[in-house]
C-alpha cells in the first residue's frame, strides 16, 4: 500500500474528525504512504442562494502535516457549478477530475477510501480497489426525495463493489451488515492531548458553563431543547456550544435570544481546554434512526476529561454503566443540567484512564487497507474476502 485517495465528507482543516486522525496515524506509521484528500466541492450557486460570498473550490494544495514528512499529503477541493437536478453529469465529471488530479501527483493505482457516498462515481469511473467507511447512515437523514434516491443508488453501488466496508457503530453493523460482511472500527480520542492541563479559553464565559462540543446542525441538535436548557440555567451559568454552527438564521436567532453562546469551530489543539474547563458536558441530540447510527467522537472526548455529562438517550450515552452520565429528556434534561452546574466553576480532579485511543484504530484500519490492497492485486468478489 503506497497511495490512498480519500473522498471525504469534511475539509482538511483545524477541525479534525475520524478521517484526519486515522490518516495522520497511517502516515506516521508508514513512511511509504501518500494521500490525496478530496474535500467536499465548493458550490458557488448555493453560496449565493444562502446569501454568502460565492467562492470556487481551492483546487490542489500540499498539506504540511507535522510529523508526517513533506510532500506526502495533498488536499483537493473541486467546484460544483450547477446542482444535480440541472446538471446530472456533475458527479461523473468530478470523478474524472479526481482521476486526473491523482495522476498529476503520480498516483497510478491507488486505494480509494470513500466516506462521502458521492464517491461512488469515482469508484465507477476509475475501478480502483476501494473501501467504504460508513460513519453516518445518510439513508436515515432528513433529505429531499431526489437526494434520498441518489443516496440509495450510490450506497447500493458501494456495498456491491467495494472490497471492504467499515462501520463505526453497532447500529451500522446491524443495518449495513445485513447484506454483506462489514468490519466494526469505532471512534476514539487522542488521549495524550487531554492529559495536559490547559488554561481557560479567553472566549469561554466566566462562571459555571455547560458545554456542547460538536457540529451544531438540526440533523443532530434539538434546538428547542437547547433553548429550554439555556433558560433553565440562566442565573446559574451559561450554555456554550463549541463547533461549526450550520444553522439557518431562525434557529441561530432562537439560540442566541435564549442566551446560548455559539463559539463556532475551534482548532483541534484548542478543544481539550474547552472540555477541561466545562462544569458539565451536554449531548442535546434528537433521537432518530440517523443519530442512532452514530458513534459520537464526543463520547470518547467527554470520557477523556472525566466531567459529568447530561445526554438525551442517544447511542453511546444511553447504554449506562458510567455514573457520571445522566440520561434525560424534555424538561428533565434542562433540570438535570441546571442541577449539575456548581455554585462556582471547578477544574476536573481526575481523568478517565480506560478510553480507546486513535493509535488502536489506526492499526485496525491498516489491516483493512492491506486486505483492500490484496484484493486489488488479485480481484475477487467482496463476499469472498
Amino acid at each position: 500500500m503506497t497511495d490512498l485517495v480519500v473522498i471525504s465528507l469534511e475539509k482538511w482543516d483545524g477541525v479534525w474528525r475520524r478521517n484526519q486522525y486515522l490518516i495522520d496515524g497511517l502516515l506516521k506509521t508508514d513512511a511509504g504512504l501518500r494521500v490525496l484528500f478530496v474535500e467536499p466541492a465548493a458550490d458557488p450557486l448555493y453560496d449565493l442562494i444562502s446569501r454568502r460570498a460565492a467562492r470556487r473550490g481551492g483546487g490542489l494544495r500540499v498539506v504540511e502535516q507535522p510529523g508526517s514528512g513533506a510532500g506526502r499529503i495533498w488536499a483537493y477541493q473541486p467546484t460544483k457549478l450547477l446542482p444535480r437536478r440541472i446538471d446530472p453529469g456533475v458527479d461523473g465529471r468530478m470523478a474524472s477530475r479526481i482521476q486526473r488530479v491523482a495522476d498529476s501527483v503520480g498516483f497510478r493505482n491507488p486505494i480509494l477510501w470513500i466516506n462521502d457516498p458521492a464517491g461512488a462515481a469515482t469508484l465507477e469511473t476509475t475501478g480502483w480497489p476501494a473501501l467504504y467507511d460508513v460513519t453516518d447512515d445518510w439513508l436515515e437523514a432528513d433529505r429531499t426525495e431526489a437526494e434520498h434516491e441518489r443516496l440509495i443508488r450510490a450506497e447500493a453501488l458501494l456495498m456491491e463493489r467495494c472490497a471492504e466496508v467499515v462501520v463505526c457503530s453497532p447500529a451500522l453493523v446491524r443495518t449495513k451488515g445485513a447484506s454483506r460482511r462489514v468490519t466494526l472500527i469505532p471512534n476514539a480520542v487522542d488521549v495524550e492531548a487531554y492529559r495536559v492541563p490547559r488554561e481557560r479559553p479567553g472566549d469561554l464565559p466566566d462562571g459555571p458553563v455547560a458545554v456542547y462540543l460538536g457540529t451544531v446542525h438540526t440533523d443532530r441538535i434539538d434546538v428547542g431543547l437547547c433553548v429550554e436548557t439555556a433558560k433553565a440555567v440562566r442565573g446559574r451559568g451559561r450554555l456554550v456550544m463549541v463547533g461549526p454552527a450550520l444553522l439557518g438564521p431562525e434557529d441561530r436567532g432562537r439560540l442566541e435570544t435564549a442566551g446560548v453562546t455559539l463559539l463556532g469551530a475551534k482548532d483541534r489543539a484548542d478543544v481539550p481546554a474547552y472540555l477541561q474547563h466545562a462544569d458539565v458536558l451536554l449531548v442535546p441530540h434528537v433521537v432518530t434512526s440517523f443519530t442512532d447510527s452514530l458513534d459520537p467522537i464526543k463520547l470518547y472526548e467527554y470520557r477523556a476529561v472525566g466531567r459529568p455529562v447530561v445526554s438525551t438517550p442517544v447511542a453511546g450515552f444511553r447504554e449506562g454503566g458510567d455514573p457520571r452520565i445522566t440520561v434525560a429528556t424534555g424538561s428533565g434534561f434542562a433540570t438535570a443540567v441546571a442541577h449539575s452546574l456548581p455554585a462556582r466553576s471547578r477544574f476536573p480532579a481526575g481523568l478517565e484512564d480506560d478510553v480507546a485511543t486513535w493509535r488502536i484504530r489506526v492499526v485496525e484500519m491498516r489491516r483493512v487497507l492491506e486486505r483492500v490492497s490484496a484484493a486489488g492485486r488479485d480481484p475477487a468478489s467482496p463476499e469472498s474476502l
